[in-house]
C-alpha cells in the first residue's frame, strides 16, 4: 500500500507499517457523502489484504473527526434506500474486519455514523476538544453504522439507551467516564500520544495481535467453553510461528524482539 490522495481521503503510509487514513472534507466537518463511503470501504478492504500494514490510525482533517453522514450529499445514483444502507453496512463491516489494531484519533466532533466509526476502532484517543453524540434521533432516525451492536457491548445496555434516546452531545471527559474512550489528552498532545501508541502497536507481533483482536471480538458474545477452545486454537498457531521463537530468543538474549509477521 502506498500514500495517496483520494477525493475525500488522505492516505499516509509510514515505513513502520502505520497507515493513517484522514477523512478530508473539513468544510463539511468530514461528513461522509457517497464518495467517502465508497473510498472508505475500498481503503479498508485494501488495508485488510496488505500484509505489510501493522496499525491503522483513523482521523479527520481540520477541527472534526466525522460529523456523520452528509444527508445532502449522498449522490444521484438511483437505488432503493435499502440498497444504499446495504452499501453503508458493507463499509463499516470492512472497518470492523481489519485484523490489525485500529486507533481512532478523535480531534473534534464525532457524531452519528462518525461516532460509531470511532467505536468500531479498537482504541479511541480523544483530544480534550472532542465531542461525541449518537445524534440520530435529532434527525428523526434510528441508530445505524453498527452502533446498536457495538455501544451496548462497550458501556452496557441502559447507558447505551441513554446516549441513543437523548442524543446529547457529550465531552471527551464524559465519554471517558461512560467507558468508550480509552484516553483523553490535551488537544496539542493528540498527535504525539497517538503516534506513540501506533508505533508500539506496529512493533508488536502481528499474527499474535491479530488473533488476540479477533478472540476479544468474537468471545465477547461466546460462552466460556467456546472462548477457551478458540484461545487454544490461536495459541497453537502462535507456538509454530517464527515470531514466537524470536520472542523467546530475545528474552533469553535480554534484547527487544524483532517481529516479522510470520
Amino acid at each position: 500500500m502506498e500514500s495517496k490522495t483520494l477525493e475525500t481521503l488522505l492516505i499516509d503510509v509510514a515505513d513502520n507499517g502505520v497507515v493513517t487514513v484522514t477523512m478530508n472534507r473539513p468544510e463539511k466537518k468530514n461528513a461522509a457523502n457517497a464518495t467517502m463511503w465508497d473510498e472508505l470501504r475500498q481503503t479498508w478492504s485494501e488495508i485488510a489484504l496488505d500484509p505489510d500494514v501493522r496499525c491503522v490510525v483513523m482521523t479527520g482533517a481540520g477541527d472534526a473527526f466525522c460529523s456523520g453522514a452528509d444527508l445532502a450529499g449522498q449522490g444521484s445514483v438511483k437505488r432503493h434506500q435499502l440498497q444504499g444502507m446495504n452499501m453503508i453496512n458493507m463499509t463499516i463491516q470492512a472497518l470492523y474486519s481489519i485484523m490489525v489494531p485500529v486507533i481512532a484519533k478523535v480531534n473534534g466532533v464525532a457524531a452519528g455514523a462518525g461516532m460509531n466509526m470511532a467505536l468500531a476502532c479498537d482504541l479511541i484517543v480523544a483530544g480534550d476538544q472532542a465531542r461525541f453524540s449518537e445524534i440520530f434521533s435529532r434527525r428523526g432516525l434510528s441508530v445505524d453504522f453498527g452502533g446498536t451492536w457495538i455501544l451496548p457491548r462497550l458501556i452496557g445496555l441502559h447507558k447505551a439507551k441513554e446516549l441513543a434516546f437523548f442524543a446529547d452531545i457529550i465531552s471527551a471527559e464524559e465519554a471517558e467516564r461512560f467507558g468508550f474512550v480509552n484516553k483523553v489528552v490535551p488537544h496539542a498532545e493528540l498527535d504525539t500520544v497517538v503516534g506513540e501508541w501506533a508505533d508500539r502497536l506496529a512493533a508488536g507481533p502481528p499474527l499474535a495481535m491479530a488473533m488476540t483482536k479477533r478472540l476479544l471480538t468474537l468471545n465477547a458474545s461466546a460462552d466460556f467453553s467456546a472462548a477457551l477452545e478458540a484461545e487454544g486454537m490461536a495459541q497453537t498457531v502462535n507456538f509454530h510461528t517464527d515470531d514466537t521463537t524470536e520472542a523467546v530468543k530475545a528474552f533469553l538474549d535480554k534484547r527487544a524482539p524483532e517481529f516479522r509477521g510470520r
